[in-house]
């Protein structure tokens, strides 16, 4: 999904020493290979393995935020059928009420200690490999550094390398948050309607189709769009690195009319992205809201006609929502 494979040099997989891969300025970024696969990953999730304790401790804790996030609707759940019910006692109601506090004060303590230890990991993974790439280029023959720009080596070292935080401090820990909430939501709303999940389970692949059709193009829209920001980057520090032999020749106005063909070409690939977005937010909010809708209107039959409780319908429909976005 992220590809880091331009921030890595192939000899790095085979000599274990991890290098960056500065690309030289002639070449051009949309002829660079793409990575296709997460194999280069690997450097990056074996440097997190020397670190058990504090990955352990952001699985349990992740693992008690999602039970936590699913225990909050079936409170709702039990507070409507039974505190609202109008036959609730004083002590009734507050046992209800506090049962919820408690998991939100669960759930808060929970995010507070995942986020901690998963931004650990990732700060932590990026700081030991930069200073292995540190060590590495340090031992590099002089005519590596001829033939790659070091302002752009130490461009990657900051930028790409904050693109693995990322990957290892946020992407994991959302992608297994995601599949635990669907897999245990899921499996909740079986338990609370069962007709209605299965029409829920039908919809979501609807919702989610033109999310992924969209997100393809997008992102390779997106990649073609930071390409051209980087163009006009490129450009002028073409420019006015050479800024007395442009002068000196005369060529202001050519070099003008060059750069804002560049950037021309960047807004039309920002168009391009931005109509995509707008379609897609649009089909989005429409799939979305009308099938929550429907839900609920086939809920608020199946409670007139006494088949469910009105707990169970509002637990459905919170419970549904975080299955969705998981799904998503």
């Amino acid at each position: 999904m992220i590809a880091t494979s331009g921030a890595m040099e192939d000899e790095a997989e085979n000599s274990g020493s991890p290098t960056l891969a500065p690309q030289s300025q002639s070449v051009d970024r949309e002829e660079a290979p793409k990575a296709k696969t997460i194999g280069p990953l690997k450097m990056v999730y074996s440097a997190a393995a020397n670190y058990p304790t504090q990955i352990l401790l952001a699985f349990v804790a992740l693992l008690t935020t999602a039970g936590a996030t699913l225990a909050i609707p079936w409170r709702f759940k039990v507070i409507i059928d039974e505190a609202f019910s109008g036959t609730a006692g004083p002590e009734q109601i507050a046992h209800a009420f506090q049962y919820l506090l408690m998991i939100v004060l669960v759930l808060g303590l929970g995010t507070a200690l995942r986020f901690y230890f998963v931004s650990w990991v990732g700060e932590r993974v990026v700081a030991d490999i930069r200073a292995k790439v540190q060590r590495n280029l340090l031992r590099l023959t002089p005519a590596f550094y001829e033939e790659n720009s070091p302002r752009e080596i130490s461009s990657r070292m900051t930028s790409d390398t904050a693109i693995i935080e990322q990957v290892v401090g946020t992407t994991v820990s959302v992608a297994l948050r995601n599949t635990l909430t669907a897999i245990g939501g899921t499996a909740l709303l079986l338990y609370l309607a069962p007709s209605l999940t299965i029409g829920l389970l039908i919809g979501i692949p609807v919702v989610i189709l033109p999310i992924m059709i969209f997100g393809r193009r997008i992102r390779s829209i997106s990649r073609t769009s930071q390409d051209r920001v980087a163009d006009v980057g490129a450009t002028v520090t073409e420019v006015l690195s050479s800024m007395k032999i442009v002068q000196a020749f005369g060529q202001e106005r050519r070099e003008g009319d060059r750069f804002g063909e560049v950037v021309e070409r960047t807004f039309a690939t920002a168009k391009r992205r931005i109509l995509l977005r707008a379609l897609m937010t649009s089909i989005v909010i429409v799939l979305i809201f009308g099938g929550i809708t429907i839900v609920m209107w086939r809920g608020a039959l199946a409670v007139s006609a006494g088949a469910i409780s009105g707990g169970t319908i509002a637990a459905f429909v919170i419970t549904g929502g975080l299955v969705a976005g998981s799904f998503g």
